[in-house]
């Protein structure tokens, strides 16, 4: 089952796999990609589906040393190579869209760039800058209700560059702790407005960014990320957390999203998102399902699959060292060991000299 080819919203997958959007920190040049990215990607175009790094929709996105942007010419530019790449191999790849919101700090953003939340309240944590190395987060600003529909005018404007730049479909990360999910997390949301305040108010950002997104390019390209129970840049489960995304999923699945991608980072020492509400939300949401989260092999994919738990696999670290994972996990092969320090170096070390089985 996880080898077999997959109508994904009337995109075909060659299988089942899906490669988990990674940040990589290789936008060395004004955050736009380039042809070690599309070497990279390339390198992996033999996954069902390969899912990019987060891509900042807006300047004030770019919360990160060296993650790409997509909002302007040289940007697509950069993407067309990575789309080529990928689509020359036969392969399909939507483009993540992460706003790090308050996950930020301002000596990464460009000039007239600011670090915007839902809220005034300071990410807890630290982050790299590669002017100033390691600093607490910005102060971030508390959007104004203008600032927000700017923004998801920003969303709007990225997604129809991304078809332009080639990309099959785009994925929201509403998870991880960046904007969306600030929006949608009370513990980082304070708001007392139309967005926060309650369950529909917090996930009214979310949905007003899908919703804006599929009637500029179409429902089947639109897709989001979720991580209730996830507690990366200080979120956290909270009261109501898993009636607020069943109710999101639901009004995910009206619009028609071509996927909802949920994960489960309890392999990596975060709360498990429990099983009720896997199944909750695999039943509020009726189009394709994914699940992320610890699987490294093709049995543990297949007995997910088997069970009805989800449609498409994706995996993270095993695609980072394994180009050639889907052909090593057919084979029962070895997988290489990621190299943990090269994660976000610039170079093609830890990044394009993996080996492969051949």
């Amino acid at each position: 089952m996880l080898f077999d080819s997959y109508d994904l919203a009337g995109t075909r997958l060659a299988n089942r796999t899906v490669m988990a959007p990674m940040t990589r920190s290789r936008a060395v040049e004004a955050n736009t990609p380039n042809a070690l990215m599309a070497t990279y990607y390339g390198q992996r175009a033999s996954a069902g589906l390969i899912v990019t790094e987060g891509i900042a929709p807006s300047p004030n996105g770019l919360g990160y040393a060296r993650i790409p942007g997509l909002f302007n010419s040289a940007q697509v530019a950069g993407w067309r190579l990575v789309t080529d790449a990928v689509h020359a191999q036969g392969g399909k790849i939507f483009a993540q869209f992460m706003h790090t919101g308050r996950v930020a700090h301002q000596a990464n953003l460009p000039a007239g760039a600011r670090v915007v939340g839902p809220s005034p309240e300071v990410c807890p944590g630290e982050m790299w800058t590669d002017s100033q190395q390691m600093q607490p987060h910005s102060a971030p600003t508390a959007m104004t209700e203008a600032d927000i529909q700017s923004t998801i005018g920003e969303f709007v404007g990225a997604a129809k560059l991304a078809v332009e730049a080639g990309f099959d479909g785009i994925e929201l990360h509403g998870a991880n702790g960046y904007l969306i999910e600030q929006f949608l997390n009370a513990n980082v949301n304070q708001r007392s407005d139309a967005y926060g305040g309650s369950a529909e108010g917090r996930n009214r950002f979310a949905f007003e960014v899908a919703e804006a997104c599929v009637k500029a390019i179409g429902a089947q390209k639109v897709a989001m990320r979720i991580s209730p129970h996830g507690v990366f840049n200080g979120t956290g489960a909270f009261d109501g957390v898993e009636a607020q995304f069943v109710a999101l999923a639901e009004k995910l699945s009206s619009l028609g999203l071509a996927y909802l991608h949920l994960v489960d980072h309890s392999a990596m020492g975060a709360p498990p998102v429990p099983a009720e509400l896997k199944k909750q939300l695999r039943a509020a949401f009726k189009q394709t399902f994914i699940a992320v989260g610890g699987f490294e092999s093709a049995a543990a994919a297949e007995a997910v699959l088997a069970a009805g738990g989800a449609d498409l696999i994706a995996f993270g670290r095993p695609f980072l060292a394994n180009p050639d994972l889907v052909a090593r996990l057919k084979n029962g092969a070895a997988l290489n060991a990621p190299d943990m320090g090269t994660f976000y170096t610039p170079g093609e070390k830890g990044y394009t000299d993996y080996p492969t089985l051949a």
